[in-house]
């Protein structure tokens, strides 16, 4: 029990470090007062960049697995870089203290998530009448990308082809299938269809991602390693550095992701195309 306290006093601590990082940034921007882009029709300003900055809250009714997106694209000098690398570094050391919690204490998940925000009650205060009471872990530790270097010009692009695949044994797969309700027609097939294969056969289980947008950043000059553009996901406002002040050359794509595919399917998959296990989402290999 003692464990778990200094665990849980270790991440409160991580926690309020992240909001006074935060609020160390808003600070510097309201005296130095960057030059950014925001999709969509939304101005750039303070308020835009302390709500992205600040949204660490579940809506109602929110997927667990889903967080909200603030695509924007910011020129940052050296002094804004440098409230941004702390910005990072504190949500780093809260990531860290969060995954030791989740292996050691995972039952004080739910009791951090109602806790933490009432260390902080002007923000809590502010949000409660919106229904955003609890905490969204993941959105309280996920980094403000940063471009390596000064760049040339940015291609933003929806991606909405995303998959985690993971790998699994048989074994695997029939334990997960026998937490499920056996009695039911749907599962007791599944079972048979996994007893007709071998047991040293590999099987893929799938996850479809949401989609996200995706900038290739192509850098002014070659990085150390030679390589002149890099491709990364921007939940978050992208900060690119810039002396002078002036965002890269950038296009403007729609707000909404489309609604299928933009690239065709691979013709080399390595998957079947329907699932083996559906209840599972477990593919066989070709």
């Amino acid at each position: 029990m003692e464990r778990q306290y200094h665990l849980l006093a270790r991440l409160e601590h991580d926690f309020d470090h992240v909001i006074e990082t935060c609020e160390a940034l808003i600070g510097h921007v309201e005296h130095a007062p960057p030059t950014g882009w925001v999709l969509g029709e939304t101005t750039f300003d303070i308020a835009w960049l302390r709500h992205a900055l600040f949204d660490f809250w579940y809506q109602d009714g929110q997927d667990g697995r889903a967080t909200r997106n603030y695509i924007g694209l910011i020129a940052a000098s050296p002094a804004l870089l440098g409230y941004v690398a702390d910005i990072n570094r504190a949500k780093q050391t809260f990531a860290a203290t969060l995954a030791e919690i989740r292996q050691e204490a995972p039952t004080l998940l739910p009791e951090i998530k109602a806790v933490l925000p009432f260390r902080h009650p002007t923000l809590h205060d502010h949000l409660r009448g919106q229904g955003l009471a609890r905490l969204h872990l993941k959105q309280c530790w996920r980094h403000l990308p940063v471009a390596d270097a000064p760049l040339s010009r940015v291609r933003l692009a929806w991606y909405t082809s995303g998959r985690s695949i993971k790998r699994l044994s048989v074994r695997d797969a029939e334990r997960r299938l026998m937490e499920m309700d056996t009695e039911s027609p749907h599962i007791r097939i599944q079972l048979r269809h996994l007893a007709g294969i071998p047991d040293s056969e590999p099987l893929a289980q799938v996850q479809t991602q949401a989609p996200v947008m995706r900038a290739n950043l192509f850098f002014r000059d070659a990085l150390a390693d030679g390589r002149m553009r890099r491709a990364m996901n921007l939940p978050l406002p992208l900060f690119i550095p810039a002396e002078d002040g002036h965002l890269p050359s950038h296009n403007t794509p729609k707000t909404t992701p489309p609604s299928e595919r933009s690239r065709a399917q691979r013709a080399d998959t390595k998957l079947e195309d329907t699932p083996f296990l559906p209840s599972l989402r477990v593919y066989r290999y070709r």
